[in-house]
């Protein structure tokens, strides 16, 4: 009998603590070839191939050729999809739920808080003018008036009130932001549906719907994820509610913001600029209107989260630990459609992998649950 094979679909040279531990259940490692995670390819049919009989899968992002359900559908045996990143949004998580699949991400500290301190970065780049400053000098200019910068956060000496920045999601992200931002004293607002109460006002933040962020902002700072729910939840209705000196910022998903509205708004001056990290296409194409915007708009290539000594190692570990808990029939500590839970326990739990599916085989269930930021 072949051993239970663990497909790598989008390998990131998995250190040997890896490899040991996947190999120490009696598996056999499968590894995707790279060229499917390159920009404009699509591989699905090659990842189906690769999938078939597998007893679970695990990468980093490949946005190109997303994990879809004929994918998952390629074995019957398949009990989770782990991802060494934070994001889902290259896979159906519908399907999986449906197919009794678990999906687990890796939402950790070097990723996360790696973006909230680019997010950070953005926003005083922007607000302290740095780029135009730097232009000036070169230029021979010296503290010309439209380069006065913004003052952050409230004065005391003065009443001056500050800044209000709205952040669009208070997941973890979101949160380290205001945890950043709480010594300045700058008024924070967030909207965030699926956040409690207690978890504002702990943070000193205060709870508004998405409108009144939008008008009150001065700053609108993007942290969801990428869902039906979220797709383009800013676009031209949204900006209309805006101030005219307000900035965006997205270290999100890039189909989260409709980049040729936003484009058209800070062009015709209905607001002042943004700094974004994720696009709705990349590698951002060279004819955006984006890139007509000059520094009123900082572009930065999906980095947010990349830092010296942090790269994907956290995620890695993470995964293969979510991917040996499943095989061992067990519940990781990261399953991101935690709907799925009453069908993969009916199917998989409590059996170690070599004992197959303790239930039926995957199949519809109905949709999973409520999108989520």
């Amino acid at each position: 009998m072949s051993k239970p094979k663990i497909l790598i679909f989008a390998p990131r040279e998995e250190p040997p603590e890896t490899i040991n531990a996947l190999e120490g259940l009696g598996c056999e490692l499968v590894f995707g070839d790279r060229a499917w995670q390159l920009p404009r390819s699509e591989h699905e049919d090659a990842v189906i191939e690769a999938a078939r009989g597998a007893v679970a899968l695990m990468g980093t992002s490949m946005r190109h050729t997303p994990i879809s359900r004929r994918i998952m559908q390629a074995s019957q045996r398949l009990r989770i999809v782990a991802k060494y990143t934070v994001g889902v949004d290259d896979i159906d998580t519908e399907a999986a739920t449906e197919l009794g699949i678990m999906v687990c991400h890796a939402p950790t500290e070097s990723n996360c808080f790696g973006v909230a301190e680019t997010t950070i970065a953005f926003m005083l780049s922007l607000l302290k003018k740095v780029a135009e400053r730097d232009a000036d000098v070169r230029a021979g200019k010296w503290r010309t008036a439209d380069n006065f910068a913004y003052y952050v956060g409230s004065r005391t000496s003065d009443g001056f009130p500050g800044q209000t920045i709205g952040l669009v999601g208070l997941g973890r992200i979101g949160t380290r932001v205001a945890q950043l931002l709480a010594p300045w004293r700058a008024r924070i607002i967030a909207y965030d549906p699926y956040v409690p109460p207690s978890h504002f006002l702990t943070h000193g933040v205060m709870a508004v719907d998405y409108q009144t962020l939008l008008r009150e902002s001065d700053v609108v700072s993007f942290h969801v994820v990428l869902t039906r729910e979220t797709r383009y939840m800013f676009g031209e209705a949204e900006l209309k509610l805006m101030k005219p000196n307000a900035i965006v910022l997205n270290t999100a998903r890039g189909k989260v913001v409709d980049e040729t509205e936003l484009a058209r708004a800070i062009a015709e001056g209905r607001i002042r600029g943004a700094a974004i990290d994720a696009f709705e296409e990349e590698p951002l194409p060279m004819d955006s209107p984006l890139h007509k915007l000059g520094d009123r708009v900082l572009l930065s290539p999906h980095s947010a989260s990349y830092t010296e000594g942090g790269e994907l190692r956290q995620g890695v570990a993470w995964a293969t630990r979510s991917v040996v808990t499943a095989l061992k029939g067990g519940i990781p500590d990261n399953v991101y459609n935690r709907e799925v839970l009453p069908r993969w326990n009916d199917r998989f739990g409590g059996a170690f992998l070599a004992d197959g599916p303790a239930g039926a085989t995957a199949g519809a269930t109905g949709p999973g649950g409520a999108d989520r930021f």
